[in-house]
């Protein structure tokens, strides 16, 4: 009896191995832009165009903002052209599949606790646009200042991987240029990824959030920090 209930844990925990290992693997990222339906499932072409930015948030670092008793916290995004759409989406841990690419970024963070691959936390991603920025350099020096218009946010997406706990708590957007809208047009500009945890709890652990568009962006930039736009 012993060696069947000893036998069951092995069993157990290996499962739980492969589900943790599973749950960390991130398909391809498709646009809306010519989405179809084929056989009753969605099909998406993956965005031409994906920039990561690989992060980690130590427990008990500052926020970039406390907004409704969150701590919120910011990556800055500077997009040189227009684009039809853009993706954003962001997976805690950071995927264990991923690998980097030229135009990626690795923040120091990220590269100091890489062994910690047990903490993460349940994403919550908004993306907004700064009014009035229409350089880099402007970027830097007044994004600071900028007032931000929110576009859109997103929670718990159902196309995205299971966190450890088995709970698909990653988050996905996409969104579509709205011409009519100044504010939420896909415009040349400076953006920025908001995110917290949905839940009561500490932001902390690991993280990946991507950018994506349906067209090639040369020269988009992602940053934690404004004054590293031009340098990242």
């Amino acid at each position: 009896m012993k060696k069947l209930s000893k036998c069951i844990g092995i069993v157990v925990c290996l499962l739980l191995s492969v589900n943790s290992l599973e749950a960390q693997k991130l398909k391809s990222f498709g646009a809306d832009t010519g989405k179809k339906k084929v056989m009753g499932k969605e099909v998406r072409v993956p965005y031409t165009d994906v920039v990561s930015y690989y992060g980690f948030i130590k427990p008990g670092s500052e926020p970039d903002e406390v907004k409704d008793n969150k701590k919120y916290y910011y990556l800055y995004v500077w997009i040189p052209v227009a684009a039809p759409e853009l993706g954003v989406r962001m997976v805690s841990p950071a995927p264990s599949n991923a690998k980097t690419k030229d135009g990626d970024v690795v923040a120091e963070e990220y590269t100091e606790n890489k062994s910690d691959t047990k903490s993460y936390f349940d994403t919550w991603i908004s993306l907004e646009k700064a009014e009035g920025i229409t350089s880099i350099d402007q970027a830097v020096s007044d994004g600071g200042s900028a007032t931000w218009n929110k576009i859109k946010h997103n929670d718990d997406s159902s196309e995205m991987p299971k966190q450890p706990s088995g709970k698909k708590y990653n988050s996905l957007m996409r969104v579509k240029s709205e011409v009519s809208n100044p504010l939420k047009s896909i415009t040349m500009g400076l953006y920025r990824i908001g995110f917290t945890t949905y839940k009561k709890g500490e932001v902390e652990g690991s993280f990946m959030a991507q950018v994506g568009s349906p067209v090639k962006l040369p020269g988009v930039k992602i940053s934690n920090k404004l004054e590293n736009l031009k340098g990242e």
